[in-house]
């Protein structure tokens, strides 16, 4: 498949035009390389990730996260230089769908609030629009809040959710900001980093906000606000499972995604792994952690 006609179908579902400023998603290293048979999925241009697409065959590679987020020096050699390095050896493209990715609430960022059944669907923070599979115009958007077909406690919930993740390559030792024992019939989820939208989930009738990358002080702050007696009481709390967890499947089911868009093209899903590993100073977990 040519190159061009490969990042066309990969645009229909990550589209340039959700783009947030900040970010850089798109083509992060060019190639002449007209055809591609293979493409790697994974989620981080990490140096290892790009060898091992090389050692499989692949002749282009798909990312999550971009190779950069800003102009780098090439003065001293370190993970971006290598990254360069293995990619401009072997003439493979490299190509990042980020935040075009993320703001599809009808792509793969969607996962978890399919998985779970959620209705009544709005966007936390909209960022632009798009051509939908049906060909009608669609808003896009950072993150969902919706609600369950039936209510369920946090137990229950962390239950289904422990089939779906990659708990053997994740930190899977989530950090909660709330009650344990609160009964969950509205939840908002934001894959990646997503803390800077609590306001958005409070406001959508979020009763858990399931994102990751929470800060001490914005989680203390949050605390605060869980006394009926605050004037700015807030009764949604977070479930921060980390940046990898959502992420990582939500690449891996691009992934699948594209094996059945791109005719003639091999796919391969490169696993990644949580640079957090769980421990805990304990020598008996509490419940709360099992």
């Amino acid at each position: 498949m040519l190159q061009s006609e490969l990042i066309r179908i990969i645009e229909q579902t990550a589209p340039l035009s959700l783009m947030a400023e900040w970010d850089h998603s798109g083509v992060q290293v060019a190639s002449a390389r007209a055809e591609i048979g293979h493409l790697a999925v994974c989620l981080d241009p990490a140096p290892e990730q790009l060898r091992a697409a090389v050692d499989a065959g692949a002749d282009m590679v798909l990312t999550h996260h971009p190779l950069t987020l800003r102009p780098v020096w090439t003065s001293e050699l370190n993970g971006y230089t290598d990254a360069l390095s293995i990619l401009y050896r072997h003439d493979v493209p490299l190509y990042a769908s980020h935040t075009t990715l993320d703001a599809n609430p009808l792509g793969p960022s969607a996962w978890l609030p399919d998985e779970l059944g959620l209705s009544d669907r709005v966007i936390l923070e909209k960022t632009g629009s798009f051509t939908a599979p049906d060909g009608s115009l669609a808003e896009g958007g950072f993150g969902c809040a919706g609600s369950l077909p039936s209510p369920l406690s946090l137990a229950e919930l962390c239950a289904r959710m422990r089939a779906w993740l990659p708990l053997d390559r994740m930190c899977a030792v989530p950090r909660l900001i709330g009650d344990p024992e609160r009964v969950i019939r509205r939840v908002a989820i934001c894959t990646g980093s997503g803390s800077s939208l609590l306001e958005e989930a409070v406001a959508a009738g979020a009763d858990l906000f399931i994102t990751g990358d929470m800060k001490y002080h914005d989680a203390l702050a949050l605390a605060s606000r869980h006394d009926e007696r605050s004037p700015n009481f807030c009764p949604t709390a977070i479930l921060d499972v980390g940046h990898f967890s959502l992420e990582e499947e939500m690449t891996r089911r691009f992934a699948a995604f594209l094996e059945k868009k791109l005719d003639g093209v091999t796919v391969t899903f490169l696993p990644g792994r949580d640079p957090f590993l769980p421990m805990t100073f304990l020598s008996e977990v509490p419940e709360v952690l099992s």
